[in-house]
C-alpha cells in the first residue's frame, strides 16, 4: 500500500468538501479497469477514483459519462502528489477535467471556480497533518503524464469490450435516483435518495420552452432539475456558422472573440439562477451540475450516457436538443418540510458581448459607442497612455520566462455607466517561453501558453477601476503582454456584459 495513502487512511481525513467521498460499498462500472481498487468518488456522474493491479502507487480518475474512449486517466504517480494536486487546486474537478484542456482553459477554470472556506480548512488540515505542499505547476504535471502515458496497457472487463464494440450493447441505465449534491446517475450518493415530488411544469421563457419535470425533497434541501429545449434547425445554424463537428469543437480552435460569441449564440447554453419559495419562504441555490442532449450528432457521439439516459427517463423529445440542468437548494429551515407551495423565478446570468474595435494615439483621444441593449451612447476619453514594462520579478517562475512589456491606458466614460462594460486588447499577446536546461537554442517557446495573472498574458488585459465612483471613475486597462517594447497603435475592443431577458415568476405547486 503506498505509504502515504496509509497515513491518509489513519488521519481519517474526510476530502468530500473538495470532491473525494469515500464508501463503504463501491461498485464497478462498465469502464471501471480490471484490478481496479476503488478509494473515492466525486460524487458527480459516477466519477470514481482508484489505483490499478499493476499500475503501482499510480491514481486514475473513471469517467463513465465521457465518451469513449476517455474514460480512464492517469492523475498522479502517487498519493503524494495526487494530495499535492489538490492542494494546488482545491477539487478534484480540476484534475478529473484536465485531459481535455490546455494550460489557459486548466488556469481559467481554477479562476472561476476558487476552494471555499470550508475547502480551505479541509486543505489546510491535509497540508498539516500530512507535511504537504501544493504542486508548483499542477497543468505541466498533468499534461506530460498523461501524454506519456500508454492506455493500451489498462486491461478492461468484458461488458466494457461488448459496449466498444456495439452501441446497441450500451449499459442499461441505473436505477433512477436523486441526490443532494450528487450530479445525474451518480451510482450511491450520501446518505438516502431523495423523494421524488412530480410536477411536470412548461413554461416559455428567455425564447426557450421549459420544463421542470420534477422536484426532490432530500434531508439537506430540495433538488429540481430544469430542462431547457433547443430546436434542431437553430442548434444546425450554430455548427454551420462556426464549422463545428465532433472533431472540431475545441475552445482552443478560437480566438477569445469569437469564443465570446459562441457562447452568447449557442442555442444549448443559456446561463441563468433559478430562486425557489417554498412554503413562502426564499431558497437560492448552493450549486448545480448539468447535462445537454443533442440530436443532430450520430448515436456514438451524443454521449455523455447521462444525457440521453435523462432525456429518456423524462421522455422529452429526442427530435429535438436538451440542456437539462440541476440545482441543490438547501432548506431555509432547520429541518425538511412538506412542501406545500413552491414557485419558481428565473433569471438570466450576465452574457459576456464583443463589441466594436477603435485605436487611441493619445490622452484627449476619444472614441463613441453604443451599448447593443440599452442604445445609450458612450464616450470614452483617454486620460493616459504609455508603454510599460512590468518586473520580470513580478511572476516568481524559475520554469517560465514571461513577457513583460505592456501598454497602459486610464480613460473615463461618460455618462458614467450602469451597466458593466470593460476595454480590451484584441491581439492574444506572446506567449511565456519554458525554460529548458542549458542548451545551444536556449528558452523554447511552448504550444500551450500559461495564464499570466499579474496584468494581462493570454487570457487578455485587466481592466482596474480607480477612484470614488460617486465622483466619476478613472478606469485603467492593460494590453497583452509581449517581449518586445510594444509599437504602433494598440487595437482596443469594447466588450458588454449584457442581460437580454426579464427575470419572471412561475407557480411550480
Amino acid at each position: 500500500m503506498d505509504k502515504t495513502f496509509e497515513k491518509f487512511l489513519r488521519r481519517g481525513l474526510d476530502l468530500a468538501p473538495v470532491g473525494l467521498v469515500r464508501r463503504e460499498e463501491n461498485t464497478a462500472y462498465f469502464c471501471t479497469p480490471k484490478g481496479a481498487s476503488i478509494f473515492g468518488w466525486a460524487g458527480v456522474d459516477g466519477i470514481h477514483f482508484c489505483f490499478i493491479r499493476g499500475f503501482g502507487g499510480t491514481v486514475f480518475s473513471v469517467s463513465p459519462m465521457n465518451s469513449a474512449p476517455h474514460y480512464v486517466h492517469p492523475l498522479a504517480r502517487s498519493f503524494e502528489d495526487f494530495l499535492r494536486l489538490l492542494l494546488a487546486c482545491g477539487d478534484t474537478a480540476a484534475l478529473e477535467q484536465a485531459w481535455m484542456w490546455d494550460e489557459a482553459q486548466f488556469d481559467a477554470f481554477l479562476r472561476e471556480n476558487p476552494p471555499t472556506e470550508e475547502q480551505k480548512q479541509v486543505l489546510a488540515q491535509v497540508a498539516g497533518q500530512l507535511s504537504l505542499t501544493p504542486m508548483e505547476r499542477p497543468w505541466a504535471y498533468l499534461e506530460e503524464l498523461q501524454s506519456s502515458f500508454d492506455y493500451g496497457k489498462i486491461k478492461y472487463t468484458e461488458e466494457y469490450y461488448d459496449v466498444e464494440v456495439s452501441p446497441a450493447a450500451r449499459p442499461e441505465p441505473p436505477e433512477w435516483k436523486v441526490y443532494f449534491g450528487s450530479g445525474f446517475w451518480d451510482r450511491g450518493g450520501r446518505g438516502r435518495a431523495g423523494v421524488e415530488i412530480p410536477l411536470n411544469k412548461a413554461f416559455s421563457w428567455a425564447g426557450h420552452f421549459w420544463v421542470v419535470p420534477a422536484a426532490y425533497s432530500c434531508a439537506k434541501g430540495l433538488v429540481v432539475d430544469f430542462c431547457m429545449r433547443a430546436e434542431p434547425e437553430d442548434i444546425r445554424r450554430f455548427t454551420k456558422k462556426w464549422h463545428l463537428s465532433p472533431e472540431n469543437d475545441f475552445f482552443q480552435d478560437f480566438t477569445r472573440e469569437q469564443r465570446m460569441e459562441m457562447d452568447a449564440e449557442n442555442p444549448l447554453d443559456l446561463p441563468f439562477t433559478p430562486g425557489l419559495e417554498i412554503n413562502g419562504k426564499p431558497a437560492r441555490p448552493t450549486h448545480g451540475s448539468g447535462v445537454t442532449f443533442n440530436p443532430c450528432l450520430p448515436e456514438d457521439t451524443y454521449y455523455p450516457l447521462a444525457a440521453k439516459w435523462t432525456v429518456d427517463h423524462y421522455g422529452l423529445d429526442t427530435s429535438r436538443g436538451w440542456a437539462v440542468t440541476r440545482y441543490f437548494f438547501p432548506w431555509p429551515w432547520k429541518r425538511r418540510p412538506e412542501v406545500k407551495t413552491l414557485s419558481l423565478t428565473m433569471e438570466q446570468q450576465p452574457v459576456q458581448i464583443p463589441g466594436p474595435h477603435f485605436n487611441v494615439r493619445k490622452p484627449g483621444d476619444t472614441f463613441t459607442f453604443s451599448h447593443p441593449v440599452s442604445g445609450v451612447d458612450y464616450t470614452l476619453t483617454v486620460r493616459e497612455l504609455e508603454r510599460q514594462a512590468v518586473p520580470v520579478g513580478a511572476f516568481r517562475s524559475k520554469d517560465w520566462l514571461s513577457p513583460t512589456n505592456t501598454v497602459a491606458m486610464s480613460y473615463t466614460l461618460s455618462p458614467e455607466p450602469e451597466e458593466n462594460i470593460s476595454i480590451c486588447d484584441c491581439d492574444e499577446g506572446d506567449r511565456p517561453l519554458e525554460i529548458a536546461p542549458p542548451s545551444p537554442t536556449g528558452p523554447t517557446a511552448t504550444s500551450d501558453a500559461a495564464v499570466i495573472g499579474v496584468i494581462g498574458g493570454v487570457d487578455g488585459p485587466v481592466a482596474v477601476t480607480l477612484g470614488n465612483p460617486r465622483q466619476g471613475r478613472l478606469r485603467a486597462v492593460y494590453s497583452s503582454l509581449h517581449f518586445e517594447p510594444v509599437e504602433g497603435v494598440v487595437e482596443w475592443r469594447v466588450d458588454f456584459s449584457v442581460t437580454r431577458f426579464e427575470k419572471a415568476t412561475f407557480p411550480l405547486i
